[in-house]
C-alpha cells in the first residue's frame, strides 16, 4: 500500500484563508534558526527570545511536584479552577487596588492564548483595531486572523517612542472596535505613564471601543513604580487586562497566563477556549498559585539584575559608531536603530557591505558572528534590530563584543 503522506502535495492542499493571512512567529523562526545552528556545532549568543535566564523559583516547582505526588492530574474547569482565579484577582489586588472577581477572570496557556481568544471574541472582519508601532509580533497576526484591520499607529524613535492619547485620538475611526496597548513594551521598552494610560482608557470608552492592555512586563519598569489601569474605579467596563506568569514568575515553558475583563467577554472567550485547549494543565495551575500567592522576593531580585544589565547593554550599543539607542523603561529589550548600515533604498545609510534590509542584515550578523537578534520587521519597523537582555552579564559582555567587530567591519 501506498505511503498517504506521499500521495498529496503541499500544492494540492487547500490552506484556509484564516490560516493563510497569518505568518510564523518571526521570534519563534529565530528560534528555531539557531538551534539548527547549534546542531551544527555553532558556538551562538543568543539575543532573540525574550525568555529570562533565571530559573522558576523553588517554592513554585515544590508546589508543582506535590500536585504531581497528590494525583492532580485530573480535567478542571476549563477557565481554570476557582483558587487560581481567586489567586489572580488577589495578587492583582494587591499590587495595584484593583477590584476583580473570579467570574471575571479566564486562565490560559501563557499570556499569548489569552491574547488570541479575546481578538477572536471581539473583534469581527473589518473592525478596525489600533496597534502602536513598534508592536509585539503576536498581535498583528492575531487581528488578522479575526479578520480585522490592523491600524498601525507610528510612535517616533525621537520621543523614545512615547504613545499618547492624543495620538490614540486621531487613529479612531467608526469602525475602531479595540485599541492594544502593551506597556512596558516588547520590543522597544517604552512605558506609558499612569495619568497617560488614564487618558486612553478615557478617550477609548468615550468613542465605545475597548482597550487591551498587555500588562506582561507590568512589574519590570526602571523609573516607576508598576502600575494598572485596572485599578481606576470605572474602568472595568471598557477594559481587558493580559498576564503571564511567565515573565514574572521566570515560568515561559509553564505556559500559564490570564485575562481580566467584562464577565460577558470572559465567557465568550471560555466558549472558544472550551473547544480548542481546554484548562490549562492541571499541574501547572497549582504552581501559579504558590506563585501568586507565595513570596514576591524573586521578582525585585530579577528587576534588580534587569537594570543592571541595561544599563551596561544600552552604553555598549552607544559606544558602536553609527548606532543609536533609546533608553528602554521597562521590560528587558534594547531596540536599537541601525539604518546606517542599510542600503539607502531602505535605510538613511549609505556604508560599505551594505545590506538591503534589516533582516538581511539580522542574517549577516548570524552567520558571521553568532550573534541572534530579531529583526525589527517582525515588530512593524525596517531600521532596527530587537536585543533580549534576559541573558547572563558573559554572554552579553561576547555578544556586544561581537557586535562591535561586526559593526566595524561593516564600516570600512
Amino acid at each position: 500500500m501506498a505511503n498517504p503522506q506521499s500521495s498529496l502535495s503541499a500544492e494540492k492542499i487547500a490552506i484556509s484563508h484564516r490560516v493563510s493571512r497569518i505568518s510564523v512567529s518571526a521570534t519563534q523562526a529565530v528560534v528555531m534558526e539557531a538551534a539548527k545552528l547549534r546542531a551544527q556545532g555553532a558556538n551562538l549568543v543568543d539575543f532573540g527570545a525574550g525568555e529570562p535566564d533565571f530559573f522558576t523559583p523553588d517554592n513554585i516547582k515544590e508546589a508543582a511536584i506535590r500536585a504531581i505526588r497528590e494525583n492532580y492530574s485530573k480535567y478542571t474547569p476549563a477557565a481554570g479552577t476557582m483558587e487560581l482565579r481567586k489567586a489572580i484577582v488577589e495578587r492583582h489586588a494587591a499590587d495595584f487596588g484593583s477590584s476583580y472577581v473570579p467570574a471575571e477572570v479566564i486562565a490560559t496557556a501563557g499570556g499569548k492564548q489569552a491574547i488570541f481568544n479575546l481578538i477572536c471574541s471581539l473583534v469581527n472582519p473589518g473592525d478596525d483595531v489600533i496597534l502602536p508601532v513598534p508592536y509585539w509580533v503576536t498581535f498583528c497576526d492575531c487581528i488578522n486572523y479575526a479578520g480585522g484591520h490592523p491600524v498601525m499607529l507610528e510612535t517616533r524613535e525621537a520621543e523614545n517612542f512615547a504613545l499618547t492619547a492624543e495620538m490614540v485620538q486621531a487613529a479612531l475611526t467608526p469602525r475602531t472596535r479595540l485599541v492594544i496597548v502593551n506597556s512596558p513594551s516588547n520590543p522597544s521598552g517604552a512605558v506609558v505613564p499612569p495619568k497617560e494610560m488614564e487618558r486612553i482608557l478615557e478617550v477609548t470608552a468615550s468613542h465605545g471601543a475597548m482597550l487591551l492592555s498587555d500588562e506582561c512586563y507590568c512589574y519590570y519598569l526602571y523609573e516607576q513604580s508598576p502600575y494598572s489601569v485596572g485599578s481606576l474605579p470605572d474602568a472595568k467596563d471598557h477594559l481587558i487586562l493580559v498576564g503571564s506568569l511567565s515573565k514574572t514568575y521566570a515560568m515561559t515553558g509553564w505556559r500559564l497566563g490570564f485575562a481580566m475583563a467584562p464577565a460577558p467577554l470572559v465567557s465568550a472567550m471560555l466558549k472558544l477556549q472550551s473547544h480548542s485547549t481546554s484548562n490549562p494543565t492541571s499541574i501547572v495551575q497549582q504552581a501559579g498559585i504558590e506563585a501568586l500567592a507565595g513570596p514576591q522576593d524573586s521578582v525585585q531580585q530579577m528587576l534588580q539584575e534587569y537594570r543592571r544589565r541595561r544599563e551596561f547593554v544600552v552604553e555598549k550599543l552607544r559606544e558602536i559608531p553609527d548606532v543609536s539607542c533609546t533608553l528602554p523603561q521597562g521590560a528587558f529589550y534594547a531596540y536599537p536603530n541601525v539604518s546606517s548600515f542599510l542600503n539607502p533604498q531602505t535605510g538613511s545609510g549609505g556604508k560599505a557591505n551594505l545590506a538591503a534590509s534589516v533582516n538581511e542584515l539580522g542574517g549577516k550578523l548570524l552567520r558571521e558572528e553568532g550573534v541572534v537578534v530579531v529583526p525589527g520587521e517582525a515588530f512593524g519597523t525596517r531600521e532596527h534590530f530587537r536585543l533580549s537582555y534576559a541573558t547572563s552579564m558573559a554572554n552579553l559582555e561576547e555578544g556586544l563584543t561581537r557586535l562591535k567587530s561586526f559593526f566595524a567591519k561593516q564600516g570600512d
